[in-house]
Protein backbone atom coordinates (compact mmCIF):
# COMPACT_ATOMS: atom_id res chain seq x y z
CA UNK A 1 0.00 0.00 0.00
CA UNK A 2 1.30 3.52 -1.10
CA UNK A 3 1.85 5.64 2.27
CA UNK A 4 1.45 9.54 2.46
CA UNK A 5 3.66 10.81 5.49
CA UNK A 6 1.75 13.41 7.54
CA UNK A 7 4.51 15.20 9.29
CA UNK A 8 4.01 18.14 11.89
CA UNK A 9 5.27 19.67 14.57
CA UNK A 10 2.95 20.47 17.72
CA UNK A 11 3.93 22.40 20.72
CA UNK A 12 0.25 22.60 22.99
CA UNK A 13 -1.73 19.69 20.88
CA UNK A 14 -3.56 21.26 18.04
CA UNK A 15 -1.51 20.68 14.96
CA UNK A 16 -1.29 17.20 16.78
CA UNK A 17 -5.26 17.20 16.36
CA UNK A 18 -5.15 18.30 13.34
CA UNK A 19 -1.99 15.50 11.48
CA UNK A 20 -4.70 12.79 13.00
CA UNK A 21 -7.49 14.41 11.24
CA UNK A 22 -5.34 15.03 7.82
CA UNK A 23 -4.36 11.45 8.39
CA UNK A 24 -7.88 9.65 8.92
CA UNK A 25 -8.93 11.83 5.79
CA UNK A 26 -6.00 10.21 3.95
CA UNK A 27 -7.22 6.74 5.06
CA UNK A 28 -10.54 7.34 3.52
CA UNK A 29 -8.86 6.87 -0.04
CA UNK A 30 -8.58 3.18 -1.14
CA UNK A 31 -4.91 2.04 -1.57
CA UNK A 32 -3.34 4.70 0.63
CA UNK A 33 -2.38 4.79 4.24
CA UNK A 34 -0.92 7.52 6.48
CA UNK A 35 2.53 7.20 8.01
CA UNK A 36 2.27 9.78 11.09
CA UNK A 37 6.05 11.50 11.76
CA UNK A 38 7.09 14.49 14.17
CA UNK A 39 10.19 16.62 14.45
CA UNK A 40 11.91 17.01 17.58
CA UNK A 41 12.34 20.64 19.47
CA UNK A 42 15.47 22.43 18.83
CA UNK A 43 16.89 24.40 22.18
CA UNK A 44 18.87 27.43 22.29
CA UNK A 45 20.69 25.33 25.52
CA UNK A 46 23.10 23.59 22.66
CA UNK A 47 24.12 21.36 25.08
CA UNK A 48 20.58 19.89 25.55
CA UNK A 49 19.50 17.04 23.28
CA UNK A 50 16.15 15.17 22.64
CA UNK A 51 15.76 11.35 23.68
CA UNK A 52 16.13 9.32 20.39
CA UNK A 53 12.54 8.37 20.70
CA UNK A 54 10.25 11.20 21.67
CA UNK A 55 8.09 10.68 25.18
CA UNK A 56 4.57 10.41 23.48
CA UNK A 57 2.98 10.85 20.05
CA UNK A 58 4.45 9.83 16.87
CA UNK A 59 7.74 8.92 16.34
CA UNK A 60 10.28 11.36 14.40
CA UNK A 61 10.94 11.40 10.86
CA UNK A 62 13.61 9.84 9.08
CA UNK A 63 14.74 11.52 5.46
CA UNK A 64 13.60 7.68 4.16
CA UNK A 65 10.19 8.84 5.16
CA UNK A 66 10.13 11.61 2.54
CA UNK A 67 11.96 9.04 -0.02
CA UNK A 68 9.22 6.45 0.44
CA UNK A 69 6.23 8.55 0.38
CA UNK A 70 3.95 9.06 -2.49
CA UNK A 71 2.70 12.38 -0.86
CA UNK A 72 3.24 14.59 1.83
CA UNK A 73 0.96 16.98 4.44
CA UNK A 74 3.14 19.42 6.64
CA UNK A 75 1.70 21.08 9.84
CA UNK A 76 3.80 23.58 12.07
CA UNK A 77 2.56 26.01 14.47
CA UNK A 78 2.25 29.76 13.30
CA UNK A 79 5.59 31.55 14.44
CA UNK A 80 5.50 35.08 13.80
CA UNK A 81 4.05 33.90 9.79
CA UNK A 82 6.66 31.31 9.85
CA UNK A 83 6.85 27.70 10.52
CA UNK A 84 8.24 26.63 13.84
CA UNK A 85 12.17 26.61 14.18
CA UNK A 86 11.44 22.81 14.61
CA UNK A 87 10.33 22.20 11.57
CA UNK A 88 12.57 24.96 9.66
CA UNK A 89 15.78 22.78 11.02
CA UNK A 90 14.30 19.35 9.93
CA UNK A 91 13.87 21.19 6.30
CA UNK A 92 17.25 22.74 6.33
CA UNK A 93 18.82 19.39 6.50
CA UNK A 94 17.14 18.22 3.20
CA UNK A 95 19.62 19.44 0.82
CA UNK A 96 20.35 15.68 -0.44
CA UNK A 97 17.66 14.81 -1.44
CA UNK A 98 16.69 18.30 -3.25
CA UNK A 99 20.16 18.06 -5.19
CA UNK A 100 18.74 13.88 -5.79
CA UNK A 101 15.72 15.54 -7.46
CA UNK A 102 14.33 12.94 -5.10
CA UNK A 103 10.79 14.68 -4.39
CA UNK A 104 9.75 16.22 -7.89
CA UNK A 105 6.68 15.87 -9.05
CA UNK A 106 4.68 14.79 -5.01
CA UNK A 107 1.76 16.29 -3.89
CA UNK A 108 2.23 18.16 -0.86
CA UNK A 109 -0.13 20.10 1.14
CA UNK A 110 0.14 22.15 4.15
CA UNK A 111 -1.69 23.08 7.72
CA UNK A 112 -0.72 25.22 10.78
CA UNK A 113 -2.74 26.60 14.06
CA UNK A 114 -2.38 29.54 15.78
CA UNK A 115 -3.16 31.63 19.04
CA UNK A 116 -5.03 34.21 17.79
CA UNK A 117 -7.65 34.54 14.96
CA UNK A 118 -5.35 36.91 12.80
CA UNK A 119 -2.11 35.46 13.97
CA UNK A 120 -0.80 35.19 10.50
CA UNK A 121 -1.74 31.68 9.38
CA UNK A 122 -2.42 32.35 5.68
CA UNK A 123 1.09 33.48 5.64
CA UNK A 124 2.69 30.84 7.46
CA UNK A 125 0.76 28.52 5.56
CA UNK A 126 2.71 30.63 2.23
CA UNK A 127 5.58 30.38 3.96
CA UNK A 128 5.62 26.69 4.44
CA UNK A 129 4.82 25.53 0.77
CA UNK A 130 8.50 27.79 -0.56
CA UNK A 131 10.72 25.24 0.70
CA UNK A 132 8.20 22.29 -1.09
CA UNK A 133 8.07 24.41 -4.02
CA UNK A 134 11.91 24.58 -4.32
CA UNK A 135 11.83 20.67 -3.53
CA UNK A 136 9.58 20.20 -6.47
CA UNK A 137 6.60 19.44 -5.02
CA UNK A 138 3.41 20.00 -6.39
CA UNK A 139 1.52 21.86 -3.94
CA UNK A 140 -2.19 21.48 -2.88
CA UNK A 141 -4.76 23.35 -1.34
CA UNK A 142 -8.39 23.19 -0.25
CA UNK A 143 -10.99 24.51 -2.98
CA UNK A 144 -13.91 26.26 -2.73
CA UNK A 145 -16.08 23.26 -3.40
CA UNK A 146 -15.51 22.20 0.27
CA UNK A 147 -18.29 24.26 1.89
CA UNK A 148 -16.97 24.54 5.71
CA UNK A 149 -14.63 27.46 3.64
CA UNK A 150 -17.60 29.41 3.14
CA UNK A 151 -19.00 28.94 6.60
CA UNK A 152 -15.78 28.99 9.32
CA UNK A 153 -15.97 31.05 11.88
CA UNK A 154 -12.40 30.10 13.28
CA UNK A 155 -9.78 28.76 11.20
CA UNK A 156 -9.71 27.34 7.45
CA UNK A 157 -8.42 28.45 4.27
CA UNK A 158 -8.15 27.86 0.54
CA UNK A 159 -4.10 27.64 1.39
CA UNK A 160 -4.63 24.46 4.06
CA UNK A 161 -5.86 23.71 7.15
CA UNK A 162 -6.29 26.80 10.23
CA UNK A 163 -7.14 25.94 13.70
CA UNK A 164 -7.48 29.59 16.16
CA UNK A 165 -6.35 28.29 19.21
CA UNK A 166 -6.51 30.79 21.57
CA UNK A 167 -4.18 32.45 23.65
CA UNK A 168 -3.78 29.51 26.21
CA UNK A 169 -3.77 26.76 22.88
CA UNK A 170 -6.69 25.10 24.56
CA UNK A 171 -9.56 25.99 22.26
CA UNK A 172 -11.33 22.58 20.33
CA UNK A 173 -11.02 22.19 16.61
CA UNK A 174 -14.33 23.21 15.79
CA UNK A 175 -16.35 21.53 13.43
CA UNK A 176 -15.52 23.58 10.20
CA UNK A 177 -11.63 22.59 11.15
CA UNK A 178 -12.46 19.30 11.32
CA UNK A 179 -14.00 19.04 8.24
CA UNK A 180 -11.47 21.19 6.14
CA UNK A 181 -8.35 18.92 8.13
CA UNK A 182 -10.27 15.54 6.76
CA UNK A 183 -11.03 17.17 3.28
CA UNK A 184 -7.04 18.22 2.90
CA UNK A 185 -5.99 14.90 3.55
CA UNK A 186 -8.14 13.52 1.12
CA UNK A 187 -7.50 15.11 -1.37
CA UNK A 188 -3.99 14.82 -0.98
CA UNK A 189 -4.33 11.36 -1.16
CA UNK A 190 -6.71 10.99 -4.26
CA UNK A 191 -4.29 13.80 -6.02
CA UNK A 192 -1.07 11.44 -4.72
CA UNK A 193 -2.62 8.00 -6.38
CA UNK A 194 -2.96 10.43 -9.94
CA UNK A 195 0.04 11.17 -9.75
CA UNK A 196 1.67 8.47 -8.75
CA UNK A 197 0.01 5.75 -11.50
Amino acid sequence: MSEILVLYYSRNGSVQQMAKLVARGIEMVPGVSARVRTVPSVSANTEQTEATIPDAGAPYVEIDDLRDCIGLALGSPTRFGNMSSAMKYFIDQLGTIWHAGELIGKPATVFTSASSMHGGQEITLATMMFPLIHLGMVVTGIPYSEHELHTTMTGGTPYGSSHFAGQEGKLPISAEEKSLCIAQGKRLATIALKLNS
